[in-house]
């Protein structure tokens, strides 16, 4: 079966665009938009693209070693899965799906404060494979608690996120009808109805809720949900909360969605172990550079006291190397495990891990590197 996996769908573009016949339009414009024009998207596919590396041959046979070591856990391979929001929307139950290819190939997994399921489900699925992602609560009192239960659920390491201070325009998210809770219309029953596949899982997982945080409502329905997300989640990120986070969490700390130099050298000068070289994917501010870009100058300024994380663009075994060669210890992709779950349900976070991971050590002995830190020896044109 993976064999014939492989020969149907042998790269992320490919389970793109299963991905865009098996779910619904609203669900697909949720999980493949960014945010205004899509010009900060085109920008992170071109800069990666523009990065070219020089092949050095004659070095024999080569079986490259790309297991890593990060926060003193074992990884097979050097990337994992980014944070990805109402994750449910775009395939029911698709947590446990990556959860359980986590553990089952040894890649980190990262549950978002906004996923569609609660830590203490999706933790002891990971094995020791999963991270936690804190959208920041204005409460002490639920931060707290959050950071509890990931503790608790067995998340090694927290990721905090910095660059949402505020919900996004997604204009092709509005163009598509994407509401929460949904809009029962006959446009939206039409389309659900050409997607019998997602409609019949979701049928029996349930409407896509937010269960990791309707601990903190007292009842209510999604709107009351969705008012709560929208006064407690984001908007009060500064260093001073920064502190208390580093203060309260006392595993492996990473600051997420840094662009700037200044900002990566405060927080690492606080005691965060990672930083995490990302623009949400596009998601978030069209007129943010290209994360690639701006890679190599945070890597050279604070990649000695911390790790450097990277995500936002990647599509390939490729543009994980070129990640890894500019300064990135580790890669991070969501939307390209999204694909593959989208395309493949079931069978897709263990289908997307095998390609990339058969992608990044085909480009490796094409580049004549046996070990990751080999990479960063190659030259660079770009």
């Amino acid at each position: 079966m993976t064999q014939r996996l492989l020969n149907r769908y042998p790269s992320i573009a490919d389970l793109r665009r299963q991905a865009h016949k098996r779910i619904p339009h609203f669900a697909w414009e949720y999980l493949d938009s960014g945010t205004g024009a899509g010009e900060c998207m085109r920008r992170n596919r071109e800069a990666l693209e523009a990065v070219q590396m020089v092949p050095q041959f004659m070095k024999g046979a080569i079986d490259p070693d790309v297991e890593t070591r990060l926060f003193g856990v074992d990884y097979a391979m050097p990337f994992g899965v980014s944070p990805v929001g109402l994750t449910g929307l775009m395939w029911p139950r698709a947590e446990r799906i990556l959860a359980r290819a986590a553990a089952t190939q040894r890649f980190p997994y990262t549950l978002s404060t906004a996923a569609t399921e609660a830590p203490e489900i999706i933790g002891p699925l990971t094995n020791g494979m999963g991270w936690f992602q804190l959208y920041p609560p204005r409460s002490p009192d639920i931060r707290r608690d959050l950071l509890q239960r990931a503790r608790d659920s067995g998340f090694t390491t927290m990721l905090v996120t910095a660059d949402v201070p505020i919900a996004s325009r997604r204009e092709r998210q509005v163009r598509a009808g994407v509401v929460v809770p949904p809009k029962i219309t006959p446009l939206m029953l039409y389309r659900c109805a050409i997607r019998p596949a997602w409609s019949l899982a979701t049928l029996i997982a349930g409407r896509p809720r937010f269960r990791g945080l309707e601990k903190y409502l007292d009842g209510g329905d999604m709107r009351d949900m969705l008012t709560f997300i929208g006064k407690e989640l984001g908007g009060s990120l500064d260093w001073e909360y920064l502190q208390a986070v580093r203060d309260e969490w006392d595993g492996p700390l990473v600051l997420k969605g840094v662009l700037n130099t200044a900002e990566a050298e405060r927080a690492v000068s606080m005691g965060y172990e990672g930083i995490m070289v990302s623009n949400h994917g596009g998601r978030q501010f069209d007129g943010a550079p290209a994360a690639i870009s701006v890679l190599p100058t945070i890597a050279a300024a604070v990649g000695d006291r911390a790790k450097i994380l990277f995500d936002s663009g990647v599509r390939g075994g490729l543009d994980i190397v070129r990640a890894l060669a500019l300064g990135a210890d580790f890669v991070l992709l969501g939307r390209a495990f999204m694909y593959g779950v989208s395309a493949l349900g079931r069978r897709g976070g263990d289908h997307v891990a095998q390609i990339l991971l058969a992608d990044l050590q085909n480009n490796m002995i094409q580049l004549g590197c046996k070990t990751i830190g080999e990479l960063r020896a190659r030259e660079i044109v770009m």
